[in-house]
C-alpha cells in the first residue's frame, strides 16, 4: 500500500469542502477506497462525541458519552490508540462481531487540542503501524480544515431538546424540574428570558427564579408579580383556550390586553405555550426585548419541552403523594408505624419523652354507632391532639385507637404537663384519653421505653381512665 498516495488522494478535496460535516464525509469516503476498514469521524458537539461521517456498518453509534469507549479515551487524552486485539480492550464498543483491530487517532485543532477522533476498525489481518501514521497525518489535515470552516457543527435544536429532556427526566425535585425547564426554554428558543406560571392554592403563581435571571427576565417577573394572580390567570387561560401563540414583532400591531404587563417589561417578541391540563398546569412564557420572528418549528419545540416538563413535574408530585400515603395513616393523615420506628430509634436519653395515648371507651363507640362514627371520633381527636402539641412535637397513630406523641423536654414534669394538655384537648371534643409517659433510660432500647409508656398508660386505665401517669425513671 502506497500510504503517501492515500494521504494525497484523501486530502486533495479537503480545501473544497464548504462545511465541517462535508470535510469529514469526503475524508471517510476517500479513505474507504484504500482501507478495507470500518471508518468513522466523531466530533465534539456540546458534551458528547457525535458521529458526523461513517462507512456502512451494522451499527453506528450516533453519539458517544464522554470517556466512553476507545474513541472517548482517545478524545479525552489526545493520544492515539492502536489496539491489535479489540477483545482484550475493555473499552471497545462493539460495532460488528468480526472486528479484530482498531486504530483511533485524535483530530486536533492547530493548537493541539482534540476536537474529535478518526477511527478505523479492521476485520482482516493488517499491519497497523503504517495506518497509524497515515491516520494521524490525515486527522491533522482534517482538524485544520474543520477549524478553518468554523469548528465542529453546532448542536441542532432537536439535539438540544433531547439533551434537556434527559435533564428533566433525571431531575430529583420540583425545583430542579422548573430550573431545567426554564434553562431549556432559553436554550432551545435562543430567547434570553423564560418564566413559568403554574397553578397554586391561591391562583396562578410565578415559579421561583432559577439561577440569576437576566435583566429582561427580572423586569418580567417584577411586572407579573405587580399585576397579580388575576392577570396571570388571564394569560394562562388564554394559552389553554387558544393554544400556543407567538408574536412576529412587527411594529404597529398592538398587543392584547392580557399581555400588557409583558409590554411594560419591555417584551417585543413572545412565545406562550400551555403547560399541563387547564386548571392544574399553567403557561411557559419565553421572551426577548428585540424584534424577532420566531418560526412555527421553534414554537413546536417549546411546546414539546413544556409537555416533557409537565410530565416530569406530575411524576414527582405523584411519587410524593405515594410516599406520603405510604408513611401516613389514610384516615387521620398522621404518620404511622414506619416513621415512628425511625423516630424513636433516634430518641435522646432523658430528653425524648414518649406519650402513649389510648382513647377511653372507643370500642363502645364502634359497637353502638358503627365504624363510620368511630372514624369521625378518631379524626376529631387527631386534630385536637395535634393542636395541643407544640411546634416540633410529633404525633403518630400506631393502632386502631392508639396514638403516640414524641416530644423533646428538659424535665419529666414538662412531659407530664404536655400530656395533661392533651387530655384537656380530648375532653373538649367530648371524649377522654389515657396517657402514659416514659423517658428513655441510658442504654435502653426504644422498644423497651415504649413498653414502659404502655405500662404507665394501663396504670391510668386501672385507676379510672382520663388521666396521665409518668413511668418510673
Amino acid at each position: 500500500m502506497d500510504h503517501q498516495r492515500v494521504i494525497r488522494d484523501v486530502t486533495v478535496r479537503l480545501p473544497m469542502a464548504s462545511t465541517a460535516v462535508e470535510a469529514c464525509q469526503w475524508t471517510v469516503t476517500a479513505l474507504a477506497r484504500y482501507a478495507p476498514a470500518t471508518i468513522s469521524v466523531l466530533l465534539q458537539v456540546h458534551d458528547r462525541l457525535r458521529c458526523v461521517a461513517a462507512t456502512g456498518s451494522w451499527q453506528v453509534f450516533s453519539t458517544v458519552p464522554p470517556r466512553t469507549g476507545i474513541v472517548g479515551r482517545v478524545y479525552e487524552s489526545g493520544v492515539t490508540a492502536v489496539v491489535p486485539d479489540v477483545a482484550a480492550d475493555p473499552d471497545y464498543l462493539p460495532v460488528r462481531p468480526d472486528v479484530t483491530a482498531e486504530v483511533c487517532v485524535p483530530v486536533l485543532d492547530p493548537a493541539g487540542r482534540p476536537i474529535g477522533v478518526l477511527d478505523l476498525q479492521w476485520c482482516d489481518p493488517v499491519e497497523l503501524a503504517p495506518w497509524r501514521e497515515t491516520a494521524e497525518r490525515l486527522a491533522a489535515r482534517l482538524g485544520a480544515r474543520i477549524v478553518a470552516l468554523g469548528g465542529p457543527p453546532a448542536e441542532s435544536r432537536s439535539e438540544k431538546l433531547l439533551r434537556h429532556a434527559a435533564a428533566l427526566t433525571s431531575a430529583p425535585t420540583e425545583w430542579d424540574v422548573l430550573s431545567a425547564a426554564v434553562t431549556a426554554a432559553r436554550d432551545v428558543s435562543t430567547l434570553p428570558a423564560a418564566v413559568l406560571v403554574l397553578a397554586g392554592p391561591a391562583g396562578p403563581r410565578l415559579d421561583p427564579p432559577t439561577g440569576g435571571p437576566g435583566e429582561l427576565e427580572a423586569r418580567i417577573r417584577a411586572e407579573l408579580a405587580e399585576a397579580g394572580p388575576a392577570a396571570l390567570g388571564r394569560m394562562v387561560g388564554r394559552a389553554h383556550r387558544y393554544g400556543a401563540g407567538y408574536t412576529l414583532g412587527e411594529p404597529g400591531h398592538p398587543p392584547v390586553a392580557d399581555h400588557e404587563p409583558l409590554v411594560r417589561a419591555g417584551v417585543r417578541t413572545l412565545i406562550v405555550v400551555p403547560v399541563g391540563p387547564a386548571g392544574e398546569g399553567g403557561a411557559l412564557l419565553v421572551a426577548d426585548e428585540r424584534l424577532l420572528r420566531p418560526d412555527p418549528t421553534t414554537v413546536n419545540l417549546v411546546e414539546l419541552l413544556a409537555g416533557q416538563a409537565w410530565s416530569c413535574l406530575d411524576r414527582l408530585r405523584t411519587l410524593a403523594r405515594l410516599r406520603e400515603q405510604a408513611s401516613s395513616d389514610p384516615l387521620t393523615g398522621l404518620r404511622h408505624t414506619g416513621p415512628f420506628g425511625q423516630r424513636i430509634a433516634a430518641a435522646t436519653p432523658g430528653r425524648t419523652a414518649l406519650l402513649a395515648i389510648d382513647v377511653d371507651g372507643f370500642k363502645t363507640v364502634n359497637d353502638t354507632y358503627g365504624h363510620q362514627a368511630g372514624d369521625r371520633v378518631l379524626v376529631g381527636l387527631a386534630r385536637a391532639l395535634e393542636g395541643a402539641l407544640r411546634q416540633g412535637d410529633e404525633l403518630y397513630r400506631i393502632g386502631g385507637d392508639e396514638f403516640v406523641a414524641v416530644i423533646e423536654v428538659n424535665r419529666p414534669e414538662e412531659a407530664v404537663r404536655i400530656a395533661e394538655r392533651l387530655t384537656e384537648a380530648a375532653r373538649r371534643t367530648g371524649r377522654t384519653i389515657s396517657v402514659g409517659v416514659a423517658l428513655p433510660r441510658p442504654g435502653e432500647s426504644p422498644e423497651l421505653t415504649l413498653r414502659r409508656a404502655d405500662q404507665a398508660l394501663y396504670a391510668v386505665k386501672r385507676h379510672g381512665r382520663d388521666g396521665v401517669h409518668l413511668a418510673a425513671a
